[in-house]
């Protein structure tokens, strides 16, 4: 569903805030971006620094399309859990910290003087590739995030499910093991092992093990630096480094097992992975559909596909877009808007 329903002029505006960037994007019709930019989060500097760039990124894409900004319909902001939509308040998620009840939508709103809506980054990523990506045609869809953090958006039987608190989709912070890395403020849990996050965190072990055992890895520099990123292991792993491939290959086989929970628990017919999952493809997609097959019941694995998001790299962009349109134009959006 594409098409332009603001009319010439209107504009929409998105924010995708994450724990290690930040997009602004603006689009005449969805689900293209017309302009965007983006910048480091750094969220132990705390919310001040990147709403700055935030107001500042908005006015200068506003400015270089010639865009007054009475043209703009709205502002959709996307972000990571927890978060209160209805105040429009960002309340400390586990990859920004310091971000305590940050007001958000007053802020932007306030300075803008235009309507301005928040959404949970995993919700808002659902109805983006429903509507326009690999879920179009699905009654069933699960989307996840997979970043710093890891979050789950569910749409089912058509409808994107919130849950009675808007706490559904907090899939991050079940415990896949006893014991593991650290995601969600818990050991062990599912972003723990399947968050770009959590990857970093398992690749230290396995760098040690491989320096102890005499074996050479290209991310031993970077371990030893302090600067290892998901980046780093996907690089390595796609020139052959049997380290950085033994570390995605883990690390598929644990998200495996964990979205094997979500198809025998709500049975859907598509399950959609954004952010790394999207940079890594079959390399961790792969062992996560066999362990997948191993762990959930046959039935309900039956016809369950695992893609990457099919928007790509604009995932973050689209989203936040969509929370913009969704909420100023309920028919875009899959269930009824409570104004």
């Amino acid at each position: 569903m594409g098409g332009n329903f603001l009319g010439e002029e209107k504009v929409l505006v998105g924010v995708d805030i994450g724990g290690t960037k930040t997009a602004v994007a603006l689009s005449r019709e969805l689900p293209q971006v017309s302009s965007r930019i983006e910048f480091p989060t750094l969220p132990q500097a705390g919310p001040d620094q990147a709403i700055e760039k935030i107001i500042t990124g908005i006015e200068e894409l506003l400015a270089g399309s010639h865009i007054k900004i009475r043209n703009v319909a709205a502002i959709g902001i996307s972000c990571g859990g927890p978060l209160d939509r209805h105040r429009g308040v960002i309340q400390s998620p586990p990859n920004l910290t310091t971000w305590v009840d940050v007001p958000i939508v007053k802020i932007l709103g306030e300075h803008f003087g235009v309507a301005c809506h928040l959404e949970n980054d995993a919700n808002a990523g659902a109805v983006a590739e429903h509507r326009f990506g690999a879920g179009r045609g699905a009654k069933n869809m699960i989307f996840l995030t997979m970043g710093t953090g890891l979050g789950a958006g569910l749409i089912l039987n058509g409808q994107l499910y919130r849950g009675s608190g808007d706490m559904a989709g907090e899939f991050g912070h079940v415990l896949l093991t006893a014991i593991g890395p650290v995601g969600h403020n818990k050991a062990g849990s599912v972003e723990g092992w399947a968050s770009g996050g959590g990857m970093t965190q398992a690749a230290l072990q396995y760098v040690q093990t491989a320096t102890q055992n005499g074996i050479s890895t290209q991310l031993s520099q970077f371990a030893q630096e302090g600067t290892l990123t998901p980046r780093h292991i996907a690089a390595a792993a796609a020139d052959g480094d049997a380290v950085a491939k033994e570390i995605v290959e883990a690390t598929g086989e644990r998200l495996g097992e964990a979205l094997a929970i979500l198809v025998d628990v709500l049975n859907p017919e598509c399950i959609v992975m954004g952010g790394l999952a999207m940079r890594l493809g079959d390399s961790l997609l792969r062992p996560a559909r066999a362990a997948m097959k191993r762990e959930a019941l046959p039935a309900a694995i039956h016809g369950c596909r695992l893609v990457p998001a099919a928007l790509g790299e604009s995932i973050g962009d689209v989203a936040a877009l969509c929370v913009a349109i969704g909420l100023s134009m309920p028919q875009l959006y899959s269930e009824p808007v409570q104004q």
